[in-house]
């Protein structure tokens, strides 16, 4: 049985050689931690400076400004400089399918991910200040 892929969105699948899964895992270890999330979902409906990246997250222009460039060098934002400013924006709709497909698994599995001690909870160098 085929495989079926939506005529807008054409399936690209990664060379079978042994870094392919490789390469997912750190797919999804950029969107991992939670200051790059929470910068990635504010992201999807329009783009922001960084300036208003900065006053989203709470955190310092410098710590916003390396998540954002994982994000751009992983391909989930692009950045659009006008002048001094950097607007960024979400890269590809799918990304937004993908964010909102994380939080309705997240959403059903809440309890099971609550319980879970194997994955360690994110270091709190990035946590919000106060």
């Amino acid at each position: 049985m085929a495989r079926r892929a939506s005529a807008a969105t054409p399936v690209a699948l990664l060379p079978t050689d042994g870094d392919a899964v490789a390469v997912v895992a750190k797919f999804f270890r950029a969107l991992g931690d939670p200051t790059r999330l929470r910068l990635l979902e504010f992201l999807l409906h329009e783009e922001h400076t960084v300036t208003e990246c900065v006053a989203h997250v709470g955190l310092a222009q410098g710590r916003v400004s390396t998540h954002l460039s994982c994000l751009a060098d992983c391909g989930y934002v692009q950045v659009r400089r006008s002048g001094r400013h950097a607007f960024y924006r979400v890269a590809d709709p799918r990304v937004a399918q993908l964010v909102l497909l994380a939080h309705a698994l997240a959403a059903n599995n809440h309890t099971a991910l609550c319980a879970c001690h194997r994955i360690p909870e994110p270091e709190a160098a990035d946590a919000r200040v106060a």
